[in-house]
């Protein structure tokens, strides 16, 4: 078995991006297969500034044991059917008929949930790069392919960053090209090539399609970077601009997003070996940024000490190391041009919760508020009654163990505070609309603290005038 050639979806998505930069002056339109393979395409479409859609599939499985794969449905009716497996697993027409009907209603109900209202985007006469996350046995690819030809793609151009060997080679009479930077002939999983293959949810799929609409629309491509003698990376533009923040051990890569009439500024810290390409936290930042604040998400671990911590999952608990690269990235945003004189906030995630009330009592001055969503405030122990800014703490219903650790922290701090608990969501808000409350609650308190902060300033200066 190999060894995980991606860090993740985003990293896969970047990765499969290049092999496809020579389709960027063709008429085309990204389509990603949901889940996983949305994230996959998001990226694709970002770097080639394309247009995102989604077609959707789901697996035939056998009545009697579900993960063996017989086929697929795809919207629009079009079915594949793997005959040899369906003998193998004894599956009679009738039933096979029943599961058809079943997961074609399922089919029906997903694309209402993940478009939204939204028209599909017309792809006839284009060339259409179909996306997934990988390739195993093909048969949803297969149904997706047939589904898009049938209603007139132009040209269909398969795109995996891994796959096997000979389920490509049965794919490749659909498909006009397939490109698979990794094919494989003793394929086993497509999750043993992701270091992280966390599950993808319906509000993640429904996040990036709003997200790649929004960009399209605004015509963005990605940024141009120029380089200072310093090492840092700095960007002429300020939108969607990586950067790299000097840590004493190498180097924190990040995204930094700043709108011309920002609110304000929030630097998320992560946790728990999630980095600056979390879904969730991306989600999160992207609802911020529709309420006209500046997001900075960056990894609070250099790329050595990732790979460490993916050994031994001892840095990730680390606060005091957590923390003072957040104090890093806070006094970087407080000296640029691009950030300086906006209103700071942190958001925090699992141990990033804690990174950043240990941060936050260390730059007092300039943090004006802090969230905690699904974080691990405890563990920044006795630093809680210190912590001078306002905090807002939002866990899951359904985290009984993390709700109660936050009770607990909550009771000890003595700062301007709230605690919001959203029912029905787990440690990770995967559950349907849970993770948008909490995206909008965060959104909620940033905008009315960086509010207080502006008329306090403004104050200020009316009583300076009057002297």
């Amino acid at each position: 078995m190999k060894n995980a050639h991606f860090r993740d979806r985003v990293d896969a998505g970047r990765t499969l991006a290049q092999a496809l930069e020579r389709f960027r002056h063709e008429d085309i339109v990204v389509i990603g297969l949901p889940r996983g393979g949305v994230v996959v395409a998001y990226e694709i479409a970002h770097a080639l500034a394309a247009p995102l859609d989604v077609c959707v599939v789901r697996k035939l499985g056998a009545p009697m044991e579900p993960e063996l794969g017989i086929g697929a449905v795809a919207e629009g009716g079009a079915i594949y059917v793997n005959r040899d497996m369906m003998r193998l697993a004894a599956v009679s027409d009738e039933e096979l008929g029943a599961l058809v009907a079943e997961k074609n209603r399922e089919v029906d109900e997903r694309v209402r949930r993940l478009r939204r209202g939204m028209t599909p985007i017309d792809f006839r006469s284009k060339t259409v790069l179909v996306v997934d996350d990988g390739v195993a046995t093909g048969g949803t690819v297969q149904a997706a392919l047939r589904h898009l030809r049938t209603i007139g793609a132009h040209r269909l151009v398969l795109a995996v960053p891994v796959g096997a060997s000979e389920s490509l080679r049965d794919l490749a009479p659909l498909a006009d090209e397939i490109i698979c930077p990794y094919p494989e002939d003793n394929f086993v999983a497509v999750g043993l090539w992701y270091d992280d293959f966390a599950a993808t949810t319906d509000d993640d799929v429904v996040a990036l399609l709003s997200h790649a609409r929004a960009d399209h629309a605004r015509g963005e491509r990605p940024s141009v970077l120029a380089t200072r003698k310093s090492d840092r990376v700095l960007a002429h533009t300020t939108r969607d601009v990586e950067i790299a923040l000097p840590s004493g051990r190498g180097s924190m890569g990040g995204t930094l997003d700043v709108m011309p009439d920002a609110r304000g500024l929030v630097a998320f810290a992560h946790g728990s070996g999630s980095s600056r390409y979390s879904v969730r936290n991306r989600y999160v930042a992207g609802e911020l940024q529709r309420s006209k604040i500046a997001t900075l998400l960056f990894d609070l671990l250099t790329e050595e000490e990732e790979r460490t911590d993916r050994v031994t999952a001892a840095l990730r608990f680390d606060i005091g190391l957590l923390a003072s690269r957040l104090v890093i990235a806070t006094d970087w945003l407080l000296s640029e041009t691009s950030t300086r004189g906006l209103k700071l906030g942190y958001f925090g995630a699992s141990t990033g919760a804690a990174a950043a009330l240990v941060a936050a009592s260390r730059r007092s001055a300039a943090v004006t508020s802090l969230v905690s969503r699904g974080g691990r405030p405890d563990l920044a122990g006795d630093v809680l009654p210190l912590v001078s800014t306002p905090t807002l703490l939002v866990v899951g219903g359904d985290d009984t163990e993390v709700l109660e650790l936050n009770r607990e922290a909550f009771n000890r701090l003595r700062c301007e505070k709230s605690i919001e608990v959203v029912p029905g969501a787990s440690h990770l808000f995967e559950e349907p609309g849970t993770l948008e409350i909490a995206a909008h609650l965060a959104a909620r308190w940033f905008c009315g603290h960086f509010a207080e902060g502006e008329r306090a300033a403004n104050n200020a200066n009316k009583k300076h005038a009057l002297r």
